[in-house]
């Protein structure tokens, strides 16, 4: 991609309004513009980003058994009226069209529940696991923090659906794992843990991934030997002794909730008519479990946990490009920048007429892997650094080239 040809600009002033530093930083580099209060529109270095995290998700969930969908927004209010969760004093963010006709989706427990009841009627037709990329709104009243905090956010939510609680906690372990997985792809691994938090209605905990943040906005209990975590919302003597944790191993920390999983039992199958006859003949609600992740969120945590004063840094897994290649004299680096191509490797070719001061701070906000400089100074040798280090190397095209891929 030649930068002359992309249409977003990196910007030197920001809205007032947005302090957090994942929010300055994806639109001063031109990733998002900024609809409205916790309204984002992805541009095309931040959809590039986006994507590459659903694709290591899916991968992922594809690996477990799940089976991509995708359903619609609008919601009807008589599925949820059947649980209860209609009225605002259920769900309190709901977006509702006027004399409430029709609710855009916050969640999607209610409707795929009604959707399996017309998909499993025997044990022979269990499990299912099914999961969508979809949007979810949600009239969140302190959205702030930039896409840690939305009204409108892309999330991946799977739903399991078991014919009884030992198949259910069989996957939901496997999903524990899967999930580790993904935070480590994306870059997260080393400070995410595994934290029990609240149940709700559904169960006595639930599971939260928690990555460890100076700006989160949790607070975690966390055993660093155990790699758990308990959220202060249900910190208290009785969990310590459920858990085997003694709490002098606990070291107060801020987070950032990356995902969550949750065992919902027959919360919803019963009040949905989601049935099932066994070997016998005889019917039992289908017992079910919710996953979530946002991918906004989790873009988010990257440039919050990793970015420094000059920008963001990158992991090559999620990287808008792998490459950033930087001529400071116009046509040095057209060469370079064929054979990269040609090498199937992902570069951004800064060709501009700016200067290099300009180009150099901008390939620092952007924060792509790696840096390839050409200049005049650099003859026919390629400047070479890795956007997290502080020295660089000179090697020929040809040895650039094997850096690169």
């Amino acid at each position: 991609m030649k930068q002359s040809t992309l249409y977003t600009k990196t910007r030197k002033t920001l809205p007032k309004d947005e302090v957090a530093r994942n929010a300055q930083l994806l639109l001063k580099a031109g990733f998002l513009h900024k609809e409205m209060a916790g309204v984002y529109s992805y541009l095309p270095l931040g959809l590039r980003v986006l994507k590459k995290i659903e694709a290591i998700i899916r991968e992922e969930i594809n690996s477990i058994g799940g089976q991509e969908l995708f359903m619609s927004a609008l919601q009807d209010p008589e599925i949820w009226r059947k649980t209860d969760r209609w009225s605002d004093g259920a769900i309190d963010v709901w977006f509702k069209t006027r004399e409430e006709r029709f609710g855009l989706s916050n969640t999607h427990e209610e409707p795929i529940t009604a959707q399996m009841s017309h998909h499993i009627q025997s044990y022979k037709d269990l499990p299912i696991y099914a999961y969508q990329f979809q949007t979810k709104f949600r009239n969140e009243p302190r959205a702030k923090s930039g896409l840690l905090r939305t009204k409108e956010f892309v999330m991946k939510d799977l739903y399991s659906f078991s014919a009884n609680e030992d198949d259910l906690n069989k996957f939901y372990e496997i999903v524990k794992k899967a999930y580790m997985k993904i935070f480590n792809r994306v870059g997260l691994g080393q400070n995410t843990y595994l934290t029990f938090a609240s149940g709700g209605p559904f169960s006595k905990y639930s599971h939260e991934f928690q990555t460890l943040c100076e700006t989160g906005e949790d607070t975690i209990f966390l055993d660093k030997k155990k790699k758990i975590a308990i959220n202060k919302e249900v910190m208290n003597q009785a969990v310590l002794k459920d858990l085997g944790i003694n709490k002098k191993d606990l070291k107060e920390e801020k987070a950032i909730e990356v995902g969550n999983i949750f065992k919902l039992g027959t919360k919803f199958s019963k009040p949905l008519g989601l049935m099932y006859k066994d070997k016998q003949g005889r019917e039992h609600p289908v017992v079910m479990g919710s996953y979530g992740i946002g991918l906004g969120r989790l873009m988010a945590t990257v440039v919050e946990v990793s970015a420094d004063d000059n920008g963001m840094i990158w992991p090559e897994s999620i990287a808008p490009y792998k490459v950033h290649l930087i001529e400071l004299k116009k046509g040095l680096g057209t060469e370079l920048y064929k054979k990269l191509m040609q090498s199937n490797v992902e570069v951004l070719y800064d060709d501009r007429d700016a200067s290099a001061g300009e180009k150099l701070k901008d390939a620092d906000l952007i924060g792509t892997p790696l840096r390839l400089l050409v200049s005049e100074k650099t003859g026919n040798k390629v400047e070479v650094k890795k956007r997290n280090s502080k020295t660089s190397k000179f090697l020929t095209q040809n040895e650039t080239i094997q850096e690169s891929l």
